[in-house]
């Protein structure tokens, strides 16, 4: 089965390299600038170039989860959103999708193991624990190697991941994925009709910085941003609850105010939400009823509002 599923990449992959042969013809289009001016051309340039949106079978609507940068756990609030989103008096179907591909973290964090199944029409089925059904590249490769592939074959995995998987019927899927603002965030923006996004940061100035160049990126690709999670807001003592801000404070608050975004919720440093995380058992799902799980749910809450309200 594992073998099978990689060989899926590699003939894909094969079909996108082009031969090349001999041109037998040689034409020259010459534009008019009094039919159509500059700005115009570009346009419908660019309109030619785009590839067709389509919708992922089953699925309703896609939330992005992103970064600018990697290590402000992205992928934890990924987890533990998709899991309070569940836990909604709602009852919101969600499902769960690992775009990382060099850096798959999903199985890990919803403590999953195994290669998916394929169904007959070629189709992988998800992994599933927590009642939110996954797919991630971990689950293809062996959790000990690395993935060396060159561009061509990472966005034909993302093809794979976005158009092979059976999700069944979902009303979110979640899309974790990967830092930064290169080609995987654009062919996924630019494939399927994205719902919304949202940016996690981590307070100080470096990451902030990041998390502009996050967000200006759906701004431009025309994604509708929610708002930024701040991670990592305050460090909570375990022993006697003081609350230090080690990372400063003020600085989100300035670059929400001056783009114009909200700041949807400050998940804290506590040691609780490492320590589940590692365990594979999300905070929302071991201790529903703690602080930390509740500004999860709280968050969660408000992107639901956002996304089934407009």
């Amino acid at each position: 089965m594992f073998i099978t599923i990689l060989n899926m990449f590699w003939k894909s992959a094969n079909k996108l390299v082009p031969i090349c042969r001999p041109a037998k013809k040689t034409s020259i289009r010459i534009y008019s600038t009094h039919k159509k001016d500059d700005s115009e051309r570009q346009k419908e340039m660019m309109r030619r170039g785009l590839p067709k949106v389509q919708k992922i079978d089953g699925v309703k609507n896609i939330l992005l989860v992103a970064s600018g940068k990697g290590g402000v756990g992205k992928s934890t609030v990924a987890v533990n959103l998709a899991c309070a989103m569940k836990s909604l008096k709602n009852n919101f179907k969600v499902g769960l999708l690992d775009a990382d591909i060099y850096g798959p973290s999903i199985p890990k964090l919803m403590n999953l193991k195994g290669n998916p199944e394929l169904t007959q029409d070629d189709k992988m089925v998800p992994l599933t624990n927590y009642d939110i059904p996954c797919m991630s590249m971990g689950f293809l490769v062996d959790e000990k190697s690395p993935i060396v592939w060159r561009g061509l074959m990472v966005m034909q995995a993302i093809q794979r991941l976005l158009r092979q998987v059976n999700w069944g019927i979902l009303d979110i899927l979640v899309i974790d994925m990967p830092p930064g603002t290169g080609d995987v965030q654009l062919s996924i923006t630019q494939n399927v009709p994205v719902t919304g996004a949202i940016i996690v940061s981590t307070p100080q100035d470096i990451a902030l910085s990041d998390a502009r160049r996050g967000a200006e990126m759906f701004h431009k690709v025309n994604v509708p941003v929610y708002g930024i999670i701040q991670n990592m807001s305050v460090f909570c003592c375990p022993n006697c609850g003081t609350k230090t801000n080690i990372f400063g404070t003020g600085m989100l608050e300035n670059l929400a105010t001056e783009m114009k975004i909200d700041i949807l919720g400050n998940i804290p440093l506590h040691p609780q939400i490492c320590v589940d995380s590692d365990r594979g058992v999300p905070i929302t799902i071991n201790t529903p009823d703690s602080d930390q799980a509740k500004e999860f749910i709280k968050v969660a809450d408000k992107v639901c509002k956002r996304i089934f309200d407009s």
